[in-house]
Parts: C-alpha cells; sequence; structure tokens
C-alpha cells in the first residue's frame, strides 16, 4: 500500500524514565496513547534517558530507550513518571537538567506521581496548581510552598502544564489528554479497549490510607482519643471530652491540634466517618453504617461522604465491595460511565 502523504503526522511523546522509575507510571499512559492510534492519527512514543542508557524500572526490568533527553528533538507532550525511590535519591542534577531541556522543547508537560518533584524543582509549578500520590503530597507542598498542592485531585491541569496522582491515575491524565486532542469519541474508545473508566468520580481520598492520621504524643490526648473510639457514635462534645481530661476546653482544642491537626470535633467527625467506611466495607446497609457509626440518619452519611470523597456511600460501596462475585455481571459499558 503507497503511503499516504497527506495524513497529519502523529503527536511525539517523550516519556522521561530513568533508574527506579515505576513501570506503572509510565507503561499505563504510554499504552494510552499507543491504543489512540487506532483510531486517531495518534502518537509517536518516544523513551527517553538523561544520557540515553537503558534504565532499570521499580520492578527490575531493563528498560531500552530511544536516545537521551537532549538529543531528541522537540515534541508534543513529555511525560515525567515517578518512583517508589524517595524523590531525594532519584531526583538527581542529571535527571533535573534532561527534564530542563525537553520543558523547553515541548508543547506541554505532565507529572506522574512523585515526577512532580522533578517539575517542581525546575519551579515549572510555582504559582499554579498541581497533585502527586497522596502519600507525597505532604512532603511536596512543604519543600515547595509556591507550589498550591491539592492532594485529593486524581490529575490537575494548570495553563500547559498537568500533574496526576500515582500509578493507575496516569492511565486518567493520558485519556484527558487524548481527549484534548482528538475529542470524546477517540478517548471513549480508548478507555473501552482498555476496559478502565473514562473518568472516575470522587479524589485520592477514596483510595488513600488518609483515614489514618497522627497518632497522640501524649497520655491525656490519647485518654481522650481512646474514649471516642470505644464509643463514637456516642453524642461528644468538646466541653464533654474536656471535663473527661478533667481540663479546660481551650487547653484540649489546643492539644488535639498540635497532635493531631484537628480540633476535637473534627477528630470525632475523622473517626465516625472512618467506622462508617469500614461497615460499608464488611457489607453493612448505609443505613446500618450511619447509625453505628453515630451520624444519626443515612441523609447525613450521605453528605458526608459526598463532602469528603465526592461520591455517595452506595456507590463507594459498589465500587470497592469484593470483585470476586460481581466482575462476571460487570458490563462494558462500565468503562465509560
Amino acid at each position: 500500500m503507497a503511503p499516504n502523504f497527506n495524513a497529519p503526522p502523529r503527536r511525539r511523546v517523550g516519556i522521561l524514565v530513568f533508574d527506579g522509575v515505576k513501570m506503572l507510571d509510565f507503561v499505563g499512559p504510554a499504552e494510552v496513547f499507543v491504543e489512540a492510534n487506532q483510531t486517531a492519527p495518534g502518537y509517536e512514543v518516544v523513551l527517553l534517558s538523561a544520557d540515553g542508557r537503558d534504565v532499570q524500572t521499580s520492578i527490575g526490568a531493563r528498560i531500552e530507550v530511544s536516545a537521551a533527553a537532549a538529543d531528541a528533538g522537540r515534541f508534543d507532550t513529555v511525560v515525567i513518571p515517578g518512583s517508589e525511590l524517595p524523590p531525594a535519591k532519584f531526583v538527581t542534577p542529571e535527571l533535573i537538567a534532561a527534564a530542563r531541556h525537553l520543558s523547553w522543547n515541548t508543547r506541554r508537560l505532565a507529572s506522574i506521581c512523585s515526577g512532580a518533584f522533578v517539575a517542581a524543582e525546575l519551579g515549572l509549578y510555582d504559582g499554579r496548581r498541581a497533585t502527586t500520590h497522596w502519600k507525597f503530597a505532604a512532603d511536596l507542598a512543604r519543600k515547595y510552598p509556591a507550589i498550591a498542592v491539592d492532594p485529593d485531585a486524581i490529575f490537575v491541569r494548570d495553563g500547559n502544564l498537568y500533574s496526576s496522582a500515582g500509578v493507575a491515575a496516569g492511565v486518567d491524565l493520558a485519556l484527558a489528554l487524548v481527549e484534548e486532542d482528538y475529542g470524546a469519541d477517540v478517548a471513549r474508545r480508548v478507555a473501552q479497549l482498555l476496559v478502565v473508566y473514562m473518568q472516575r468520580a470522587g479524589g485520592q481520598s477514596q483510595f488513600s490510607a488518609s483515614l489514618t492520621g497522627p497518632v497522640p504524643r501524649s497520655p491525656l490526648v490519647r485518654k481522650v482519643v481512646d474514649l471516642i473510639c470505644a464509643d463514637p457514635a456516642f453524642p461528644h462534645t468538646v466541653q464533654t471530652l474536656a471535663a473527661h481530661a478533667m481540663v479546660s476546653v481551650r487547653h484540649l482544642t489546643r492539644l488535639f491540634r498540635a497532635e493531631l491537626e484537628r480540633s476535637p470535633a473534627e477528630y470525632v467527625a475523622f473517626i465516625r466517618f472512618g467506622v462508617a467506611r469500614d461497615l460499608l466495607h464488611a457489607g453493612h446497609s448505609v443505613t446500618e453504617a450511619a447509625m453505628s457509626a453515630g451520624y444519626g440518619s443515612s441523609e447525613a452519611l450521605r453528605r458526608a461522604f459526598v463532602a469528603r470523597l465526592g461520591i455517595s456511600p452506595r456507590k463507594y460501596q459498589q465500587r470497592f465491595r469484593s470483585t470476586g462475585a460481581t466482575a462476571a455481571f460487570e458490563p462494558m459499558t462500565a468503562a465509560v460511565s
């Protein structure tokens, strides 16, 4: 078949990999871009490293790259994945130099997971919104205070800069980029072929261990925490909790904020939400979970879930229940719901 010289060129996507790169962080988005080639002009995916040498991934597999970043030319999109290694170990001067060169030679740049630390080190996110995996979010915000870190977003777009939470969130971001380039129909088709959601509801909180907060440091706060956890449905107030600890309301509030980063009332709500969530995991109805956790009504629990996670408790339970009994009956259309 003769080549079609009138066909639009594929968009070049450069993915900067390095020793210790988390494999799913870059393989997931790469598969999205390659899958789009079935129904659109699509993408040319190019794997790059700082020096052009092959790299070893998080699972020990060696990955062959096409070129060094400085020799690779211009790109439509550059993707910087993350690692399970601490940023202090994988964000090397060589990686920063490679990312800087790529940032000068691309239309848009996206980070996946802790790859945000590379872009942050370059100052690209200063004065902008960005996200990363929930377990890295506090460190990112602390180290780079000029960034407005959104710890709950699946992905964030701010101008021509994009960032996403960890691992599978890179697929969500890549689908959004495909939709931006070729429209919703192409992105939906890619989602169908990969059997993934076109757009997931809710934020990272629904997947994270965010309900395991700081632990009490003092015996006094531990005493109050034990009381709350022993009976979360009891109508605790800051006055009754302070009386239990035999301290003033002001003193108890100060200790809670210092040790648990919450007021006593916020901590009670925090524990109740965790109890309700665990009851839903265990198969209890929304009404049962609400009553046992101290919400008073299923509507109160629904409002709490929507406020914290962006989805109702019933949808949360459906999403996170065991898949063993339901996988065979899950409709294919779920991939684009």
